[in-house]
């Protein structure tokens, strides 16, 4: 099945309305770039703006609570993105699952929180160097993947984005040979519990991805796309990702 390549930016705690010209620019590239979906994961200060600057085009949440709503101060709702104008959410990245101590069960409600609002999800999994070097990365990543990924879902709105530990933010990268074990992995185990759904779910990879590596890494086996944090803040960075992803 062809998959329509997915690059995604997550511009983390990252971004002040000064920023807005720098995702205009790059959605204005991303137009030339027809046979690549382009999205943007701002602050949440930043969605309605965005939305606003750049109508029409994929904008995000880069997390959301497992409720709709009640006492949970300084938390966003899914239906909250989705009425600031969002169309998808990033749940259970490694800094959320490692610095905030998310579950696997976490990740699964936030899933579900944002497929219930009616946003796309793109649902993060990936292991930290100890495991990685102990020849235990298939394993961790896929028993992530079994506890996070929901019973029920349209295909083509769930996501997921592989995203080493190890490497994110750090200029390492994991082999393309190891880089397409995994998503083969994944893929396999996806259809194992789903059957030919799985096919239509797009793999990401992220992890140190930037403009030299990522034709490279585009090409790996089962890879649909990147999540890419810091080279997505500036358009000079970020459309020769796009650009990659367009050439394949």
């Amino acid at each position: 099945m062809a998959r329509r390549k997915f690059v995604v930016g997550n511009w983390k705690m990252n971004g002040l309305s000064d920023a807005l010209g720098e995702a205009r620019a790059i959605f204005a590239a991303a137009d030339s770039h027809s046979s690549v979906d382009v999205a943007i994961c701002p602050p949440f200060t930043l969605i309605g703006a965005m939305v606003a600057t750049a109508p029409g085009k994929a904008v995000g949440g880069q997390d959301c609570h497992g409720a709709a709503s009640g006492a949970f101060t300084g938390s966003v709702a899914a239906p909250m993105l989705a009425d600031a104008g969002a169309s998808l959410v990033i749940v259970g990245h490694s800094e959320r699952r490692e610095g905030f101590g998310e579950s696997d069960a976490d990740v699964r409600a936030k899933a579900e929180a944002g497929l219930s609002a009616g946003l796309s999800v793109i649902l993060c999994v990936g292991e930290p160097l100890a495991v990685r070097e102990s020849g235990g990365a298939i394993d961790f990543v896929l028993a992530q993947v079994a506890g996070s990924v929901p019973e029920s879902f349209d295909p083509q709105r769930l996501a997921i984005a592989y995203e080493p530990i190890w490497a994110i933010g750090t200029g390492l990268v994991p082999t393309v040979g190891d880089v397409a074990a995994m998503h083969g992995a994944i893929r396999g185990a996806l259809a194992e519990r789903f059957g030919d759904a799985a096919q239509a779910m797009r793999l990401l990879y992220g992890g140190s991805v930037n403009g030299d590596n990522a034709p490279e890494l585009l090409n790996a086996g089962d890879v649909d796309g990147a999540l890419v944090g810091g080279a997505s803040l500036t358009a000079a960075k970020f459309v020769p990702i796009v650009e990659a992803a367009a050439a394949l």
